[in-house]
């Protein structure tokens, strides 16, 4: 457990706090086991936000399935509230608008697995809670776009109805929601954007195969069309494009600020005058990484950029926000340092340290005194001493391609000759794992395996050449990374050659299934948390929602525009199940409104068909993701019963 006290923090010189040595060493004794539960329960302080004026916390808080508001004194921790959300609603987000009210965004399936969200008002001052918006549930309920500084109102962006393109709306908080409308809706937009005072300056959408940029200068009255992007101006290779993202303006001035993908191919954050619709300078841009987020200050200045190397890092372009930051860092010494909110005034913040063997604990920081006071662990149940610390490696893929991946080795074992977990993340373009906590790679490793999370071509965040490496290559040389994985394990003496399986969820569902139909010869056995059985289901499912061109452009990408003689269907698992010999744990959700419960049945009744052993877990009312904690735990018990049975530890 952590020794939680209050600590002194000299930003000049700061000592650091005591932290664990958690290099793997086989003389250690094995840690004991912790439990599923543990390891699949939320965090109690998941999502807080100090208060303007710094004196109260709000947080999420997860009890038997039921989502709260949790509010504590910010000073001493202490809980001073407690608000329901109801049964069915999912708390998304907390947002203080002023000192004594509360922005709480919620979400739900209806009963055709339809996902809507819904903005509730939650005032502190007598505890009552109501909605604001349309009455019926709608997808974006929530899109908070301003709030004022006194909290007594709030700009919303709204759909009159499904048929009809968002208008903005603002809310009187002082007058139980009463609204008006400020700004009528454009075709095509479905993007509104206002200054620090509340004025809607900015509109962006595609129409028509063109992002329409829609600008109100200061002061001015109207709004009009400025720019018009053609899809064929932003178009790169194998049919992506060049990103271009508005973020916000500044008042008083036609200066806003977006992310801009440059002629090399890097993102960084600029300056860009929106009435003539073109960049300024750069603000920021790293010279290897993308930038993948930015901090503003209340007035639309940028204080902060993100980027991700092998975990997320924060770059201060505050000096004194800077400052702050490398002495919390020096005094903490944990992996990951983050000022998560802060007071309107920064004389109380909230930090949140940890890493990738550390769910981490969330502290208030008082720069004054130079203070800083726990207020809890973030997960309690997982005590960080006993996890593991995962490392970043690199391996070459058969045709030379550098692959970078994270390895977590189980704690007092020899690395040598174990149990390996081959864990593909999910998405698969444009997305990444990182070196950061991750409760299923943690309690594998726990169990006693080695747990290796690569990051195969066509993954986000190594920029456009690695990602066009996955273009036309699901289920083969994507694939072929997971394969050169295992034998980079092999061949390090880490990884017992005739103990390796795969686990995944998602698109890592899919490769875990199809490595063990197209590899048995490698793979013991398969876990698949909502995985895709059939692309050619998959994406028939997908028109339902989104264009003929859209769900053409993805064919292309997942088969290659240019084969002719290969077909999705030679890479689904429900089509080649004549060849599954290995056993599979094959999950799902029955509301899955990304990879339709119908993959599921059936792939489970074509593996039994050919007398494969198949374990089942089908949870009602669950998600693509884990909405109940006890979806997790379930999750987390079937897989550890699964690997116990087919690909033991010990």
């Amino acid at each position: 457990m952590r020794f939680l006290t209050v600590v002194a923090v000299s930003l000049a010189c700061a000592s650091p706090l005591a932290a664990q040595d958690q290099s793997a060493s086989s003389a250690e004794a094995r840690p004991p086991e912790i439990p599923a539960k543990a390891f699949a329960a939320r965090s109690q302080l998941s999502g807080a936000k100090l208060s303007p004026d710094g004196n109260q916390l709000a947080s999420r808080l997860n009890v038997n399935g039921m989502d709260y508001v949790m509010l504590y004194n910010a000073a001493n921790g202490a809980p001073v509230g407690t608000f329901a959300m109801g049964e069915g609603n999912r708390l998304n987000w907390v947002r203080w608008a002023g000192n004594q009210r509360l922005l709480v965004s919620a979400s739900a399936y209806d009963e055709y697995n339809r996902y809507w969200t819904r903005l509730f008002v939650v005032e502190l001052d007598t505890g009552e809670l109501y909605s604001i918006g349309r009455k019926e549930p709608i997808r974006d309920g929530d899109n908070v776009i301003w709030v004022a500084e006194d909290g007594s109102s709030v700009l919303v962006s709204l759909q009159a109805n499904p048929r009809h393109y968002p208008s903005v709306y603002r809310f009187d908080l002082t007058r139980d929601g009463k609204r008006d409308q400020v700004q009528g809706s454009r075709q095509g937009i479905w993007n509104w954007y206002a200054d620090k005072d509340g004025n809607v300056r900015i509109g962006t959408g595609w129409y028509r195969k063109k992002l329409r940029v829609y600008y109100r200068g200061p002061g001015e009255e109207d709004i009009e069309m400025v720019d018009k992007i053609h899809l064929d101006d932003l178009e790169k290779e194998n049919e992506t494009y060049r990103y271009f993202d508005i973020l916000r303006v500044e008042p008083d001035s036609d200066i806003g600020y977006v992310f801009e993908e440059n002629e090399a191919g890097k993102v960084g954050l600029r300056r860009y005058d929106l009435a003539r619709s073109e960049v300024v300078d750069t603000v920021y841009e790293h010279p290897q990484y993308d930038v993948d987020g930015a901090v503003f200050s209340r007035d639309g200045k940028p204080v902060a950029v993100t980027y991700t190397d092998d975990s997320s890092q924060v770059v201060w372009l505050d000096e004194k926000l800077g400052a702050i930051q490398k002495g919390l860092e020096a005094a903490l010494e944990e992996d990951t340092v983050r000022i998560v909110s802060r007071s309107e005034d920064d004389t109380r913040m909230i930090i949140q340290a940890g890493g990738a063997a550390d769910p981490g604990a969330l502290y208030v920081y008082t720069p004054a005194e130079g203070t800083l006071e726990a207020l809890g662990e973030m997960s309690a149940g997982v005590p960080f001493e006993h996890l593991a610390q995962p490392k970043a490696i690199t391996y070459t893929a058969r045709d030379g391609t550098p692959i970078r991946a994270y390895l977590t080795l189980p704690r007092g074992r020899p690395a040598e000759g174990l149990p390996l977990i081959i864990n593909p993340h999910g998405g698969p373009y444009g997305i990444r794992d990182t070196l950061s906590y991750n409760s299923e790679v943690q309690m594998l490793a726990n169990r006693g395996y080695a747990v290796l999370q690569p990051n195969y071509r066509g993954s986000g965040g190594y920029g456009d050449a690695f990602f066009d490496l996955g273009y036309g290559e699901i289920g083969r040389a994507m694939q072929d990374d997971l394969d050169d994985a295992m034998d980079w394990a092999v061949s390090q003496g880490i990884a017992d050659p005739e103990r390796v399986c795969l686990v995944g969820a998602s698109y890592g569902g899919y490769a875990a299934v199809w490595g063990a139909i197209r590899n048995p010869e490698r793979y013991r056995c398969a876990a698949s948390w909502a995985g895709v059985m059939d692309w050619d289901i998959m994406l028939r499912h997908d028109r339902q929602f989104f264009s003929r061109r859209t769900t053409s452009r993805w064919r292309n990408r997942y088969e290659g525009k240019e084969e002719r003689d290969f077909r999705l269907a030679d890479v689904s698992p429900f089509e080649q199940v004549e060849r599954l010999k290995r056993p599979l744990l094959l999950a799902h959700g029955t509301d899955d409104g990304i990879v339709n419960v119908e993959q599921y049945h059936l792939m489970v009744r074509a593996a039994k068909e050919q007398g494969v052993s198949v374990d089942e877990l089908l949870i009602e009312d669950e998600g693509h993701g884990f909405s109940e904690v006890a979806s997790g735990e379930a999750w987390f018990e079937a897989l550890e019963k699964f690997l116990d049975t087919h690909n033991p530890a010990e």
